[in-house]
């Protein structure tokens, strides 16, 4: 199983969001950029990388901080966060971004998704974030009726290989991830899936292991120091 220190990134600096939302926001760094040379120096083998102000409002203010650490690092990153279109797929990926992931088009333009998975293939993945089994889209903050596990569904159907899965309810609570969600997605689908929310302690890691996830998103435990990310590396190499 892979671990991605998460980097969040708002006017250009390192933060992290409670449940998603912008008013509950810890600002941990100035400069994303030694935050991401900082998890590869303690053997990060991938770092996920959000625009939470693309997520929000679609623009691209984060995009210096985004290139500076692509370039700063040998080691694979991806990166999601308002990337509705196509040129926005291939900006990413032009700059050294290795794995581009979208949320609100897998909802809002099946189409489009269904022709970009044809094109980038594996350098484009799908993150799906769910409030009660429903998917929320815009940077969480629209929530509406579709069910989430048929969307993943529907996302392996078309050639999505790779699913980042968020539960918004587990998000920045330290409360430990959804199992049961990750339990019935592995039956369901083929999806590597990439656990997101709620991922705090050793044993959370382990689990998730034990479920032969692809991989596990780790943000607010770290920052927090309520998880060490050289034990984490440990446990999952046991």
């Amino acid at each position: 199983m892979i671990l991605f220190p998460a980097i969040d990134i708002k006017d250009n600096k390192c933060v992290r969001l409670t449940q998603g939302k912008f008013e509950l926001m810890n600002v941990y760094s100035d400069d994303p950029v030694d935050m991401a040379k900082k998890w590869e120096s303690l053997g990060a083998e991938y770092l996920h990388v959000v625009d939470l102000d693309g997520a929000k409002d679609e623009g691209f203010n984060n995009r210096k901080s985004i290139e500076k650490i692509a370039k700063s690092i040998k080691i694979p990153m991806q990166t999601g966060g308002g990337i509705r279109n196509s040129e926005r797929i291939k900006n990413l990926i032009d700059i050294g971004v290795e794995r581009a992931i979208v949320g609100t088009m897998a909802i809002e333009n099946q189409e489009l998704l269904t022709e970009l998975a044809s094109i980038y293939k594996e350098h484009l993945a799908v993150s799906i974030d769910a409030f009660k089994g429903k998917v929320a889209t815009r940077g969480w903050q629209d929530v509406g009726n579709v069910d989430s596990i048929e969307i993943c569904k529907f996302l392996e159907s078309i050639g999505i290989s790779t699913l980042v899965y968020t539960d918004i309810s587990k998000d920045g609570m330290l409360s430990g991830p959804n199992f049961e969600i990750y339990e019935e997605l592995s039956r369901k689908t083929k999806l590597n899936i990439i656990a997101s929310g709620g991922v705090t302690s050793i044993d959370d890691i382990k689990r998730l292991d034990s479920m032969n996830m692809y991989g596990a998103i780790i943000g607010k435990a770290l920052y927090d120091n309520k998880l060490d990310f050289n034990e984490a590396l440990k446990a999952i190499k046991n």
